[in-house]
C-alpha cells in the first residue's frame, strides 16, 4: 500500500504536546516557538493562489489540522473535493449545507461555528456525504465517520507514518482521552479493526472498552505485507514461504512511538497489544526492544509461527532463551482442546480438536511462570472457552487485558 505524497506529509512531523495537557491546541497557528506563517496564513495563501493547495493543506494538517480557526474566531474549511458543486454541512447549520467557493482545485468556505466543541461536519455535493479526509479529529455515529471541528472529549485523531525500514507507510488511528490527559499509552496492531464499526466482524469496538480511562491508544493499520511484518522468521504455509520481517516492523513502531510522544507526551506506562499474528508481534517487539515496553498483551496469539511448515525458532524459544525480564505479559485464547506433542517438536499443538491457538498459549504461559514470571504480578493467562478466532470474540474480552494494563 503506497500512500500518496499529501497523505504521507499529513501528521508526520509532530507538534509538541504533553501528558496532562490538551494534546492539540485550538489556536489554529503553527508552533508558537517557531517563526513562520500561521495555519490561517498558509490556507489563505492557497485560497488566493499564492501557493500550491496540496502543499498548504499538508502543512496545515501537520500543525493543528483542519478546519483552521482564524484570528477573528471563524473557521476555514477546505478540501480537494474534485469536480461538481460542493457544500459544507454540519451541526453548525442543521445539516442544510452552504455552497463552498472554488480556487483552482481547492474548495473552501469560512463560517462561524458557535459551538465548535463536538460539532460534526461533512462535505457534500447533494449525493455524496464525505468526511473531511484531512480533519485532525473524527468520530463515528450510526451514519459512519464524521469530522469534528474541535473536541475536548475523548475522540479519534488521524495520522500517517511514512514508508520506512523497507516497509510501506500506513495510517494511524489515535484515541485521545478527554482533554488529552493520560497516564497509559498502548500501541495496537491491525489498527483498521479497532474503532471502525464497519470493520470485519464488527471490529474490536475498542472505544467502548476504553470507556473513560486515561489511556492513549495508537492503532497502526496493517498492510498487504501483514504476515511478513508480524512474524520473526520464514515459515511455510500451504507450500509457500512467508514471514520474517518483524524486526523491521519493530523499528517502525519505535519511530511511531517517538513521534506520538513528541505530539502527545510520554506516558507513565507504555505497552503493546494485538490479536492473532498481532499478538505474536507484540511479544516479538517486546523481545527485540527489552526494557522499552512495560507490557505486551496478546489475544489468541499465533505462538507456533516458525514451526507450522518448518522446524524453526518460535517465540517460545526466544522467551526461553531470554529468561525473566521486566515486561509484564498477558496471554489468552478462546477455543480449547487436547494439548499433545505428537510430532515431538516440543510444541503441544498437534491435537485435531484444539482451536484458537489455545494449546501454544497455555504452554507459553506455563513456560514463562517456570522461568520466573509471577502469576497476577507480571504474568496473566485467560482462557475464554469455546470463543472463536475473530474480532467479535476479541471485542467481547478486550476489557480483560485493558483492565490489567491500566492497573500496572
Amino acid at each position: 500500500m503506497r500512500l500518496n505524497a499529501l497523505l504521507i506529509a499529513v501528521l508526520v512531523g509532530c507538534s509538541s504536546g504533553g501528558k496532562g495537557s490538551d494534546a492539540t491546541s485550538d489556536s489554529g497557528t503553527a508552533d508558537s516557538g517557531q517563526a513562520g506563517p500561521t495555519d490561517e496564513d498558509l490556507l489563505r495563501a492557497a485560497i488566493e493562489g499564492q501557493t500550491d493547495a496540496e502543499t498548504a493543506l499538508a502543512q496545515v494538517a501537520d500543525s493543528d489540522g483542519l478546519p483552521v480557526e482564524t484570528a477573528d474566531g471563524t473557521f476555514l474549511f477546505a478540501c480537494l473535493c474534485g469536480d461538481g458543486e460542493w457544500m459544507l454541512a454540519g451541526d453548525h447549520d442543521g445539516w442544510t449545507g452552504a455552497a463552498m467557493s472554488r480556487s483552482g482545485n481547492l474548495w473552501w468556505t469560512e463560517v462561524v461555528v458557535d459551538a465548535p466543541d463536538g460539532s460534526f461536519y461533512k462535505f457534500t455535493d447533494g449525493a455524496a456525504w464525505n468526511p473531511d479526509p484531512l480533519a485532525r479529529r473524527y468520530a463515528y455515529d450510526e451514519l459512519g465517520e464524521n469530522s469534528l471541528v474541535r473536541a475536548s472529549f475523548a475522540h479519534l485523531e488521524r495520522g500517517v507514518t511514512p514508508a520506512a525500514h523497507g516497509l510501506d507507510g500506513r495510517r494511524l488511528r489515535v484515541w485521545v482521552p478527554a482533554d488529552g490527559v493520560f497516564s497509559h499509552a498502548l500501541y495496537v496492531h491491525d489498527g483498521q479493526n479497532l474503532f471502525d464499526p464497519d470493520a470485519i466482524h464488527g471490529g474490536w469496538q475498542l472505544d467502548s472498552a476504553i470507556n473513560e480511562a486515561d489511556l492513549l491508544v495508537v492503532g497502526l493499520d496493517n498492510t498487504p505485507a501483514r504476515i511478513d511484518e508480524y512474524t520473526h522468521t520464514i515459515d511455510i504455509i500451504s507450500g509457500e514461504s512467508m514471514g520474517g520481517r518483524s524486526d523491521d516492523y519493530a523499528a517502525m513502531v519505535a519511530d511511531v512511538r517517538a513521534r506520538m510522544e513528541d505530539r502527545y507526551g510520554a506516558a507513565d506506562t507504555t505497552g503493546l497489544m494485538g490479536s492473532s499474528l498481532g499478538g505474536l508481534v507484540s511479544l516479538l517487539i517486546a523481545d527485540a526492544q527489552p526494557g522499552e515496553w512495560d507490557a505486551a498483551l496478546s489475544m489468541s496469539g499465533t505462538m507456533v509461527w516458525g514451526s507450522i511448515g518448518t522446524n524453526g525458532e518460535t517465540v517460545l524459544d526466544r522467551y526461553a532463551a531470554a529468561g525473566h525480564r521486566d515486561t509484564s505479559l498477558y496471554l489468552d485464547s478462546g477455543g480449547g482442546g487436547t494439548c499433545v506433542d505428537v510430532d515431538g517438536d516440543g510444541l503441544e499443538d498437534d491435537a485435531t480438536d484444539a482451536s484458537d491457538n489455545y494449546c501454544e498459549n497455555r504452554q507459553l504461559a506455563d513456560q514463562l511462570a517456570a522461568d520466573g514470571y509471577t502469576w497476577e504480578i507480571d504474568l496473566w493467562h485467560w482462557h475464554e472457552a469455546g470463543a472463536s478466532h475473530n474480532e467479535a470474540s476479541w471485542a467481547a474480552r478486550v476489557h480483560r487485558p485493558l483492565d490489567i494494563f491500566l492497573g500496572l
